[in-house]
């Protein structure tokens, strides 16, 4: 098991690291701004899901594979840049609601099935796509790991602990997204607010593409 001050140092580290505005946290806001909470939650668990693959990744190495290859690492990162830059795109030239009621009804029922599925995906993709996270989490999770003790256990309890307020945070930028998103009334208001998710999408793709090993 852990100790209770590596937990607890382990803790404080990822809360401060996942509540920095990077490619996750801005995707977090523009989906709030777009889709509401249910749909950032949806969106939110695919980040999550993609997290925790690439936790089991880095300990079988693959971000150590991953650094050392600058090659691997810049086709990884500019499929990421592209795709955040074509959803940023898609954003950008969404149609107008007319109506902010009809926004705030659509906010709260949520997104359809399909509607989730798409989130979810996107979610996957977003992270998934952004090899930053395989190696730094390579180099991080090394540091809170007793090689005394049993790896699988400790590794658990971490990545457990990181996806937990790493949702958290990606519901709280969500909130703000979908609060920013009601004060914005009227045809010209609503395509600025698709101008703002795009370029925060747009941002995040730039935000990876300056990346480095």
């Amino acid at each position: 098991m852990i100790s209770t001050q590596t937990l607890v140092i382990f803790l404080t580290t990822c809360f401060f690291l996942s509540a920095t505005p990077g490619p996750n946290m801005l995707s977090a806001l523009s989906m709030g701004m777009r889709h509401g909470l249910v749909g950032a939650a949806w969106g939110g668990i695919g980040m999550c899901l993609s997290l925790g693959l690439l936790a089991g990744l880095s300990a079988l190495g693959v971000g150590v594979l991953l650094k050392t290859s600058p090659l691997a690492f810049t086709i990884f990162k500019w499929v990421g840049v592209a795709y955040l830059t074509w959803l940023g795109i898609q954003a950008w030239r969404a149609p107008i609601r007319d109506e902010v009621a009809d926004m705030d009804a659509a906010m709260k029922a949520g997104p359809d099935r399909r509607g989730q599925l798409g989130l979810l995906g996107q979610g996957l993709l977003i992270t998934l796509s952004n090899p930053k996270a395989l190696v730094f989490m390579a180099a991080f999770f090394p540091q809170f790991i007793d090689p005394a003790r049993p790896m699988a256990p400790q590794l658990t309890i971490l990545v457990v602990t990181m996806l937990i307020i790493e949702f958290g945070w990606i519901m709280t930028y969500a909130v703000g997204g979908k609060g920013l998103a009601l004060r914005l009334t009227g045809p010209v208001a609503q395509r600025w607010l698709n101008r703002m998710t795009g370029a925060l999408l747009i941002g995040a793709g730039l935000l990876l593409a300056m990346a480095s090993l």
